[in-house]
């Protein structure tokens, strides 16, 4: 798959759920219409839309995936990246994604 568009925003990494929980860091809102109005009709199911990150010159193939309850897309943040880059809940990350 070739990315072309290019996003940038600034979010915190949390986690969800207890100890085993995933890692996500939730997209801001404006940002996240903007994806949802050009790029709805190629998300997959449950909201899927697959994207390409890059947080402090690490690239990966991964999705963004739109959580309806607060209205904006959520970029699950792997254990691999996580450990790679060494980051922790309540880190300030800067993320670039390629739709």
């Amino acid at each position: 798959m070739k990315f072309t568009v290019p996003f940038e925003f600034e979010a915190d990494l949390w986690k969800a759920g207890g100890s085993s929980g995933w890692h996500f860091v939730s997209m801001p809102i404006p940002l996240s219409k903007e994806i949802r109005e050009n790029f709805q009709n190629e998300e997959e199911g449950w909201g899927r839309l697959p994207v390409q990150a890059t947080i402090d010159g690490l690239t990966w193939d991964t999705a963004i995936w739109f959580d309806t309850k607060n209205n904006r897309y959520l970029l699950p943040i792997k254990s691999e990246i996580r450990k790679k880059k060494n980051l922790h809940v309540g880190a300030s990350l800067s993320i670039r994604l390629l739709i």
